[in-house]
């Protein structure tokens, strides 16, 4: 069955897509050639809808800083692939558009340790500024919330993502 949240025609792609991210062994292979740096923390996707999508972090040796926690880049390479995978996947449900990150804001309430989930709900603004960018050829915004959370459920972390999007010609 499509996924409601795309076109007939944009269903295919997008669903291809998803099944391969959703893939541990492709995720990885998708990583170690696109963003080695990603693949050596160790980040993991959890979960891939239109709607949101979640990216673990664990602590561990390569994610440390001095002070025995998860060093804040390798909170923000998670934050930003929660965001940045739920935009590909709208990315692929159509015609070609750039994207890229313009903006990054952070906010750290506790100390991140053990496993880190990201997730991020913001699919529909994303779609939103993906369709508009497609339909008036001109470049769009979207703030992306990606809230980490400890394995007690605690906050640790907010990263506010800018993307923006331009539809190619």
């Amino acid at each position: 069955m499509p996924d409601p949240a795309f076109s007939a025609a944009e269903a295919p792609q997008a669903a291809a897509f998803r099944r391969q991210v959703l893939s541990p062994l492709k995720l990885r292979l998708f990583l170690l050639r696109k963003l080695p740096m990603a693949a050596l923390a160790g980040l993991r996707l959890r979960e891939l809808t239109p709607e949101a999508a979640t990216v673990t972090i664990r602590y561990k040796y390569l994610t440390q800083n001095p002070f025995r926690s998860i060093y804040f880049a390798c909170l923000a390479m998670a934050a930003e692939l929660a965001s940045g995978l739920q935009a590909m996947l709208h990315v692929q449900a159509g015609g070609p558009v750039s994207m890229l990150v313009t903006g990054l804001e952070a906010t750290f309430t506790k100390k991140a340790t053990g496993l880190i989930a990201f997730t991020c709900p913001d699919g529909a603004a994303i779609a939103q500024a993906v369709a508009e960018s497609r339909a008036t050829g001109e470049g769009r915004t979207a703030v992306c919330t990606s809230t980490g959370r400890d394995e007690a459920g605690d906050v640790v972390a907010v990263f506010r993502v800018t993307w923006s999007f331009r539809a190619k010609r």
